[in-house]
């Protein structure tokens, strides 16, 4: 680590014109011509810790490749998948009625009986089937 601690140090004593250089060696062309000195720098010495430290995950790196790919297509950009904190209080008025869930580790209590999942609950409330996070306002209606 000091070694990679050094040679970033290195890189902030380094001018411009030799950041652009370590721009193209590192990423294979010049950097954009309106790309300021302290930016190279971050860039640079994000790269350098990635070779030291051996980069991103396998998985963030498919999700980052995808991500890219959706900004040019007509698909649906991936999104992470929904996670809520146990205690979390979520709150819905339907029909008058304010109705509130709370997240457990394994399911959400609601009116005193726990639930394994959202959905459950929100069938239970309307009387039909519905995405429980949709239904508690978590995630958005498609367009």
């Amino acid at each position: 680590m000091t070694n990679l601690t050094e040679r970033i140090a290195k890189l902030q004593t380094l001018d411009t014109p030799a950041l652009r250089t370590l721009w193209g060696e590192a990423f294979g062309g010049p950097p954009p011509k309106p790309m300021r000195r302290d930016l190279l720098l971050r860039a640079i010495a994000y790269h350098v810790q990635e070779q030291a430290q051996g980069g991103l995950r396998p998985a963030t790196l498919r999700r980052l490749i995808r991500a890219a790919q959706d900004l040019g297509s007509e698909r649906r950009p991936v999104t992470a998948p929904l996670t809520i904190k146990p205690g979390t209080r979520l709150l819905r008025e339907w029909h008058g009625v304010t109705h509130e869930v709370m997240v457990l580790e394994e399911g959400v209590r609601y009116r005193g009986q726990t639930w394994r999942s959202l959905s459950a609950v929100a069938r239970e409330i309307t009387g039909a089937h519905w995405s429980g996070p949709l239904f508690f306002g978590l995630k958005g209606n498609r367009a």
